[in-house]
């Protein structure tokens, strides 16, 4: 096990920090200068085979090759392997950006993806051509088959202010939002991960998001362009806590990525790998009860940031820090490059300790949404000096100690009885009930438009008794608070993003009243 090397407490900038030099770079540019000085070092890391920088960058110029001279935006729709990696790089070294794609995505959602982002074309293999019907496609596991040498040297594209790739999100409207990010905001981001984690050669990153949630940006990027390599499981990896610890423990990862669910699984086990030093929990709030075995193993982080603000904005450090009284951790303090405030509705910055909305500041904020989206665009607010603020929506408090508290969405609210419920707070609370060892509550409606609320529990005793948790609920929340139903489950289903997938959660129905 390495030894963690505790960071120093940062107190929130309160302005926007000036662009670092080492921003002013792009994506590609930052691999050229990482295979310069690790080519005959490991990058990638499969089962069945390894790659070095070297050989990753003569993949990347074969894929770039294959390109018209001209593009802008090009899809990618491929299974994870190191052709997936070279195929962006590719894109990217071209100037232009990419627009990634799970291949088991339903077939419209992708359509709908790639027709707003106006692809070029489609980098596929051939079992997924069947979804891309009336996109140009181009097979990376045919097309570029047997070719040695790249037919054309493609000059590599510099400018820090070209698109990088378009993320999309699930959107209010029913249809994904897709947020344009720079090659400006990703070297910000594997600068201030750098700072952070000190990720270097011989460490091992897990690849283990999809391509389509900005956790992947941080297990590609911020480890490739810092010098270390990329472990890559197959979906068999995948199937399983159990099978993924094996491939980690097999290859020797050190660093590892993930939603909160993810720790909790491993937090579960009797050990894990020892190689793992870095644990980096993003996208959901972390619960001590997810870690708190995790934290004698290795260094655990909770992390915070909207895609919107290129991958994460803040950083925690759990180890040795503090749980707040719901029983999660603060998101912490800025990234390197970043500037965090929290403003009343009126633009007003809050007192210490007064809940607001979370707004971040500085060289991650990225270029907005795109399409039919590009209305939602208020959300990004020029200033007067030249930056831009983003207002997540969410809400949080600054700490004593000057660390972020996260509170709730903004619009997760619900009116029961004419009374505001904060589904949150509900989930919260019966993480301490006794014999509870997982929980997510979610609001439905019933047949006459009314809200209520289901809880879904994992027990940590089969004999759990739904009346004692009523009970040790009542005494905490109001009556109106308590959900109406609650599910016994053996686990909590997780869609593509790690999140937990309310589809798959059975759904009690309720009549209406009147």
């Amino acid at each position: 096990m390495i030894n963690a090397v505790i960071p120093c407490k940062k107190r929130i900038t309160r302005g926007r920090i000036k662009m670092n030099e080492l921003t002013m770079n792009s994506i590609y540019s930052l691999f050229e200068h990482t295979v310069s000085e690790h080519r005959n070092e490991t990058a990638i890391i499969e089962n069945d085979r390894t790659m070095t920088f070297g050989e990753l960058s003569g993949l990347t110029d074969i894929i770039a090759a294959t390109f018209p001279e001209k593009i802008t935006s090009v899809g990618i729709v491929m299974s994870h392997r190191a052709e997936m990696i070279a195929s962006m790089l590719a894109v990217l070294k071209c100037g232009a950006r990419y627009v990634p794609a799970e291949p088991e995505f339903p077939a419209g959602r992708i359509r709908c993806m790639m027709k707003e982002a106006e692809v070029d074309f489609i980098l596929t293999e051939n079992p997924f051509t069947n979804k891309l019907t009336g996109f140009p496609v181009r097979l990376t596991d045919c097309e570029i088959c047997g070719i040695k040498t790249p037919a054309l040297k493609r000059t590599a594209a510099l400018e820090p202010s070209l698109p990088a790739y378009v993320l999309y999100t699930s959107g209010t409207t029913g249809t994904p939002k897709g947020v344009c990010v720079t090659n400006r905001n990703v070297c910000h981001y594997v600068r201030a991960f750098e700072h952070e984690f000190h990720p270097a050669a011989g460490d091992i990153m897990l690849q283990y998001s999809v391509c389509s949630f900005d956790i992947f940006v941080e297990e590609v990027f911020a480890s490739l362009l810092n010098g270390a390599a990329l472990a890559i499981p197959s979906a068999e990896d995948k199937e399983n806590v159990r099978s993924l610890m094996k491939f980690i423990e097999r290859h020797g990862v050190t660093m590892l990525s993930g939603f909160p669910y993810l720790l909790a699984e491993m937090n579960h086990l009797p050990e894990i790998p020892a190689s793992l030093r870095l644990l980096i929990s993003g996208g959901d709030v972390l619960r001590h009860a997810y870690v708190n075995r995790l934290l004698a193993q290795a260094e655990v982080y909770n992390t915070y940031g909207p895609s919107e603000t290129t991958v994460c904005a803040s950083y925690y450090r759990c180890n040795g820090g503090t749980v707040l009284a719901d029983g999660t951790y603060p998101i912490g303090y800025p990234v390197k490059g970043c500037s965090i405030r929290i403003l009343d509705t009126d633009g007003n910055e809050l007192p210490d300790g007064t809940a607001g909305e979370i707004c971040i500041y500085g060289d991650g904020v990225s270029l907005g949404y795109i399409g039919e989206h590009k209305e939602e665009n208020k959300v990004f607010e020029h200033l007067s000096d030249g930056g831009v603020m983003y207002r997540s929506g969410d809400m949080g408090y600054i700490l004593p100690d000057g660390s972020i508290a996260f509170l709730h969405r903004r619009d997760t609210q619900i009116m029961i009885y004419g009374k505001r419920v904060e589904i949150m707070e509900v989930e919260s609370r019966l993480y301490h009930c006794k014999g509870v060892e997982q929980a997510v509550v979610r609001a439905f409606t019933d047949e006459s438009g009314l809200s209520y609320m289901t809880a879904y529990i994992v027990p940590a005793d089969q004999n759990i008794k739904v009346s004692e948790v009523q009970k040790e609920l009542a005494n905490h929340l109001t009556e109106f608070m308590i959900p109406e139903f609650i599910v016994k489950v053996t686990h909590i289903p997780l869609n593509s993003n790690g999140k937990p997938d309310t589809e798959k959660l059975p759904v009690v129905m309720k009549a209406g009243n009147f």
